[in-house]
């Protein structure tokens, strides 16, 4: 492009030199008519000259966005991969621990090792009263949270300790959750104006509303439990209001959260209910359906279905 840029500054300044000059004067300059038409041949042919030069830059400056583009994903997409990689190791870290302790307890006998795993198992007033961890509003009993996710299954078909694994997945990734200033962390023309909007409807005072941060290479802003972006809550809030009677809606509030989550869930195809749909929309929750199918997610998808294989141990003990 600099190379462009110093060929039109030759080609705009010869221009002005022709152009400067009358038809009249031109031929006057020669004696020789032939010599005219030469110079009128040269002269057309630096306005050629000029137009593809510019073409070329326009060109090349749009190779240049595509390039942009490109790089910009693929940064949002590392970013993203760490993420993983440190839940991926937190993960591994707390079975090693877990099992450490055990050994430590049982001396390293098997059958004693067994008899600790079973002395673990809570009973049905146990599981109930657990706290189920959640994104931007405080934790509820397991039991509630069971209750939302059934209710969102009776509406929507997604697996009820399907959508609580990705709910508890959720609450582990990001090191920004509800850090956020929305005047400073949200895109300011795509998502403040609705954020603006959504907060007036609930009668909420912007400032105080805990959004995520924004990473170094994009926009922040998600909300509550569901860290949903203003721009994609509003495609959803009709629905949700209309499954929880809710008008307006709140990202906030757990119900909604919840309801919002297996909508988008259930768009994603998890309804069918097998555990290669659930794996795929638990993806797509994640990295969208573009890139869904990378092996470098694949962790994610393992470990919600991992964390809802737990919750459906828990709701089959109480049922």
């Amino acid at each position: 492009m600099e190379r462009e840029r110093r060929s039109l500054a030759q080609l705009i300044r010869r221009k002005h030199e022709i152009d400067s000059y009358s038809m009249v004067e031109v031929i006057l300059a020669h004696e020789d008519i032939s010599q005219v038409f030469v110079d009128i041949d040269s002269f057309e042919f630096v306005g050629r000259a000029l137009n593809e030069s510019i073409k070329q830059i326009i060109e090349t400056k749009a190779d240049t966005e595509v390039e942009k583009q490109s790089l910009e994903e693929k940064r949002i997409e590392e970013i993203e991969l760490r993420q993983i990689q440190e839940l991926q190791k937190r993960r591994i870290e707390e079975r090693e621990k877990e099992k450490a302790t055990l050994l430590r307890v049982t001396k390293g006998e098997e059958d004693g090792y067994q008899k600790v795993l079973k002395a673990q198992e809570k009973d049905a007033a146990q599981i109930r009263a657990a706290l189920f961890s959640l994104r931007d509003t405080a934790a509820i009993p397991f039991g509630k949270a069971l209750e939302l996710a059934e209710r969102a299954y009776e509406k929507t078909g997604v697996r009820p300790a399907f959508l609580l694994g990705i709910i508890a997945e959720e609450s582990n990734l990001g090191e920004n959750i509800g850090t956020g200033t929305w005047t400073v962390d949200m895109h300011p023309t795509r998502d403040r104006p609705v954020f603006r909007e959504i907060t007036a409807r609930l009668g909420l005072d912007p400032d105080r509303m805990p959004v995520s941060k924004k990473p170094w290479y994009g926009w922040g802003g998600a909300m509550g439990p569901a860290q949903f972006i203003p721009s994609t809550w509003i495609l959803f809030e009709d629905k949700v209001s209309a499954l929880t009677g809710h008008n307006p809606p709140n990202p906030w509030d757990t119900e909604d959260a919840f309801m919002a989550s297996a909508l988008l869930l259930k768009d994603n195809g998890a309804a069918k209910g097998t555990y290669s749909a659930e794996r795929l929309a638990a993806l797509r929750y994640l990295a969208g359906w573009k890139n869904a199918t990378k092996p470098a997610y694949a962790f994610y998808g393992d470990d919600v279905m991992a964390l809802a294989e737990k919750y459906q141990g828990m709701i089959d003990a109480l049922r």
